[in-house]
Formats: structure tokens, sequence, C-alpha cells
């Protein structure tokens, strides 16, 4: 019997920007022209002064690590135990939730504040997923 499939996020147009930049290889991120708060999730308006004046832009996709948990069990379709899940903080600023991927998925791995760089997993055709990985160098 074949493995489940990951669970697949579903577009919509106040984040369509951001699904074609993890296509393209680029972390997209946006920014309110009113008053310069950078954010994430998308939407189409700055949670902190309701301008619906943004830009989108690249993020450089460096991150350092905010909080993990370790997931052992209950095994969750696409995922494999061990696995870490993840709030990183951009060097923009935003905080996200994501996976660690190619280290250790141990505590003595993970440490807070550790340098990461984001890296890209292709679903399908579609959807490709930001994830992270210990920054090189």
């Amino acid at each position: 019997m074949a493995e489940a499939a990951r669970a697949r996020p579903v577009p919509t147009p106040e984040t369509q920007h951001f699904w074609e930049g993890t296509r393209a290889g680029e972390l997209r991120l946006q920014r309110c022209d009113a008053c310069e708060h950078v954010y994430f999730p998308p939407r189409p308006f700055c949670p902190s002064c309701a301008s619906r004046k943004v830009s989108v832009f690249p993020a450089t996709g460096k991150a350092t690590l905010y909080s993990y948990v370790i997931n052992h069990r209950p095994p969750a379709p696409g995922f494999t135990p061990p696995y870490a899940i993840a709030v990183v903080e951009l060097e923009e600023g935003p905080r996200m939730m994501t996976n660690i991927i190619d280290c250790p998925q141990t505590p003595e791995a993970l440490d807070l504040d550790m340098r990461l760089e984001v890296a890209f997993q292709k679903l399908d055709e579609e959807i490709t997923l930001p994830l992270f990985r210990p920054a090189k160098g």
C-alpha cells in the first residue's frame, strides 16, 4: 500500500504571489507601503495599520530557529517520525511555521537561534513548499 501524501496547501487569490514565488525558488513577503511593517502570512492589508497599500518583495531566505517541537507520533501523512515542526524568524522580521530538514531531528542538532536557510520542496506543478535547513558557511 502506498504511503499517504502530505497535506497540500490550497492557494487563494491573496496567497497566489507567495506560491508563484516558491515555484520560482523565491520566498516572497509583503511590506506595508504606509508604515513599512513586513509581515507573513500573506493578506491584502497590513496587520499593523490596516492599510491596503502593500508591496510584495523577495526575502533573503535567511532565518533563525525560534522554536520547535519534535514529533515522534502518531505518524501524519507524508511525514516519517521523528520530524521537527518549527517556527523560524525570518531575517526580515516575520515568523513562519515550517519544517527543518537536512539535519538530525534531535534536540542536540536543533539549537535555538541556529542560522537557517530556505530550501524548496516541490510537491507538484503548482505547490512548492518552503522548508528550512541549517545554513552553510
